[in-house]
């Protein structure tokens, strides 16, 4: 439900000018029904000028009247068009000036740590723009030599609770499309359901058992064995003839 402009000052104004009960002025507000009566008391918002809410177009005197003949009705707020739409935040994430260079640090851990994240969700994570996060993924960023990744809750620049749900909706996207590639991705991506499903990949055996018959160029061990032993000495592995070397002695 849409709150008025000045939600305090308009408490005052109500609390002031009209016989509405605690919890209707809280409920219109977005206050604590127990802040309300602080207001009349004087406890609270003391020094506070009242907002009229009629003058500002906020409220119709029929609505008061309305709300005042039943405590049971909610003030509604009144409808204006020009307002419409102004909640919501249009454009890039706005970065402090203190923070801005960290930024590039920040979309490099993203772009490490977590690929499966598209542009547009980075860009709204951190306050950028999609050639920037380009240029880091194809590592032409003007200072990607000296660039560290940081991640970007750690600098302040978005919240983990924002980080994890884009995390969930890339992950979810990513699972709808059936696009699994490495184990990594896979352990990221796809539920447990579809990894118990998947074959297992093969793995390079750890151990030499089993292979001892394994052949090489069409000849089996046993036979580089027997040759081994055929070249056992030095004087068959060489072919010299036996008391060659008596002769150029006398010689």
């Amino acid at each position: 439900m849409a709150k008025p402009l000045m939600a305090k000052a308009t408490a005052v104004w109500l609390v002031d000018n009209t016989t509405l009960t605690f919890k209707q002025i809280a409920d219109f507000t977005g206050m604590h029904e127990l802040e309300i009566q602080g207001i009349a008391d004087g406890e609270v918002a003391a020094g506070v000028k009242g907002f009229d809410p009629i003058s500002n177009n906020q409220l119709t005197q029929d609505e008061i009247d309305a709300a005042e003949k039943n405590p049971l009705h909610k003030l509604r707020l009144k409808n204006n068009p020009a307002a419409a739409g102004e909640e919501k935040r249009r454009g890039p994430r706005y970065t402090p000036l203190s923070k801005r260079q960290d930024r590039p640090n920040s979309i490099l851990w993203l772009v490490k740590f977590h690929p499966e994240l598209a542009d547009s969700q980075i860009a709204k994570l951190v306050g950028t723009t999609k050639p920037t996060i380009q240029s880091i993924r194809e590592r032409t960023h003007w200072n990607i030599a000296n660039m560290q990744p940081i991640d970007p809750v750690a600098l302040g620049l978005c919240k983990q609770t924002e980080l994890d749900a884009a995390v969930q909706k890339a992950a979810a996207k990513k699972a709808a499309e059936g696009a699994v590639m490495s184990d990594d991705e896979r352990r990221k991506l796809v539920s447990t359901e579809q990894s118990l499903e998947m074959e297992a990949e093969p793995r390079i055996p750890t151990a030499i058992e089993g292979l001892e018959t394994f052949t090489l160029g069409g000849s089996s061990n046993e036979e580089e064995q027997t040759k081994e032993k055929e070249y056992a000495d030095a004087d068959s592995l060489f072919n010299l003839p036996k008391g060659g070397g008596d002769e150029d002695d006398k010689r």
